[in-house]
């Protein structure tokens, strides 16, 4: 198969959708909607969850796991969470098949094994989840309880896109319960806050931390807490949110507590994920027309280390050297690969590894090893340099730093470029239509207003910064007085 890809300029969309075959990191299976997540696209996951994982633990939370599987009266309890995924939903009827007395070989549902109660595939788990604290929470000594669960959820979702949005995928969820609203909150806003620092230290991707609008609220949310995100598109991408839900659960399944005067009180809730749409939001905020950018904190390989050799005895001298700089990378925590397949040349291994997104490239052959010299090439610019043997390891590091930082600094450069401040509707449907990106904008705080904005341009109130100013004006379509801008976009 051809490694080409088409021109993100010519059509963005095929572009995303090659890369990610391709670079082998997924591809559509056999059951419609859904995604095999191959080992080199896993792996990026695998990064990420890691360091997720971790500063989930150092922010005091556990982890479990709740079922697939919820029955459908729990999953009706609480009104507004019911109604916003009722639409998503698969649900399990039957538990048996049997064969069909009529046509051999086939199977049918057993209509005698009909379930007493429907059970709902998990869309998300708060309704087990807060079942299931009822018994685990009577006293103010048991909060706060700091749950997260690493887990695959369902969403029977019409319109698929590899890892941006697939009727089943892989994500954490947070849930979490607290004496008082103000601890909520305050819990709520961590969790945005560290989705935020995995986002811009690990993915290198900028992220605007913000408040949903009403409408764009989970459903069963008070408050929706969000980062948001630019791609090359100049589409915005819902990163991760942070959700505020009141005492909506605690109420619907009478979650309560035992206060410190004795009074039982209902308790306070979170939820918060993030999921495998974040690989989506990493390829399409780096990578180019040769083929994926990774930054080096999340790269499955950080160094590939290519031979070229003629014959055995120049292999074999080539491999003693590179031996040495394989086991002083690893020492420093470095991920190196040593591709000695004599099946490719090397040419055919630095087109692999450049449409893989691989960091670092380092090539060495029988001339440098005369001159005591290595070839490294980065991937971001895809510069290249000579450099001596006795720096290679201290050059690599730092290189890897390098390239994490200009990834980041060429993002956030794209994001101001694509942030546009603009006061009438006119400008703001040019800028919509012709060049993309986030548009400031008053607004007047209405759906109606929000809802019209959204059928005549197809753009969305992505957030409401958390760092906005307050700044009087006139909203950009129906004129009536504002306070404050928020930020629209076309999205994924």
């Amino acid at each position: 198969m051809s490694k080409n890809l088409t021109k993100r300029e010519i059509d963005y969309s095929k572009w995303y959708n090659e890369l990610v075959v391709k670079a082998d990191l997924a591809e559509n299976s056999a059951v419609r909607g859904c995604m095999v997540i191959k080992p080199y696209g896993y792996a990026i996951w695998e990064k990420m969850q890691a360091e997720l994982d971790r500063m989930f633990k150092e922010t005091g939370h556990e982890n479990a796991y709740f079922p697939l599987f919820v029955p459908k009266s729990l999953f009706e309890a609480e009104e507004k969470n019911a109604e916003g995924f009722a639409k998503e939903c698969a649900v399990v009827t039957h538990y048996r098949l049997q064969n069909d007395p009529d046509n051999e070989g086939k199977l049918r549902v057993d209509p005698a094994a009909k379930l007493e109660e429907e059970l709902v595939v998990r869309p998300t788990s708060e309704a087990i989840i807060w079942n299931t604290y009822k018994g685990w929470i009577q006293s103010y000594r048991d909060l706060p309880l700091l749950i997260n669960q690493w887990a695959n959820v369902v969403r029977w979702e019409m319109r698929t896109r590899l890892f941006l949005r697939t009727a089943e995928f892989l994500w954490q969820e947070g849930h979490t319960a607290h004496a008082t609203k103000k601890e909520a909150l305050k819990e709520a806003m961590l969790m945005q806050k560290v989705y935020a620092e995995f986002a811009e230290n690990f993915m290198a991707m900028p992220v605007i931390k913000g408040a949903k609008s009403e409408s764009e609220r989970f459903a069963g949310a008070d408050e929706t807490f969000t980062i948001e995100a630019l791609m090359q598109d100049g589409k915005a991408l819902q990163a991760g949110t942070s959700h505020f839900l009141g005492q909506n659960f605690a109420k619907a399944f009478d979650v309560k507590y035992t206060s410190k005067e004795g009074k039982q009180e209902y308790v306070w809730a979170t939820s918060w994920g993030v999921s495998t749409r974040l690989i989506g939001g990493l390829i399409m905020t780096h990578s180019d027309d040769f083929g994926l950018v990774l930054p080096p904190k999340l790269a499955p390989i950080q160094v590939v280390i290519v031979p070229i050799y003629k014959g055995e005895e120049q292999l074999e001298a080539i491999s003693e050297k590179v031996d040495v700089f394989v086991k002083e990378l690893r020492s420093k925590g470095v991920s190196v690969k040593f591709d000695d397949r004599d099946t490719y040349r090397p040419g055919a291994k630095f087109a692999e590894y450049e449409l893989k997104g691989v960091p670092v490239r380092i090539a060495i052959g029988k001339r440098d090893l005369e001159n005591n010299t290595v070839e490294i090439a980065r991937r971001d610019t895809l510069e290249k340099q000579t450099v001596s043997q006795d720096d290679v390891v201290e050059f690599v590091t730092g290189l890897l730093n390098d390239i994490q930082e200009n990834l980041f600094n060429k993002a956030i450069a794209y994001r101001t470029e694509h942030t546009t401040v603009v006061d009438t509707f006119d400008e703001f449907k040019d800028v919509i239509e012709n060049k993309g990106g986030f548009v400031s904008a008053h607004w007047d705080g209405t759906i109606e207003t929000e809802d019209k904005i959204k059928e005549l341009t197809k753009a969305t109130i992505r957030c409401i910064p958390l760092d906005n100013k307050i700044e009087e004006g006139k909203c950009v379509f129906s004129g009536a007085k504002s306070m404050q801008r928020v930020l629209f976009a076309k999205s994924y």
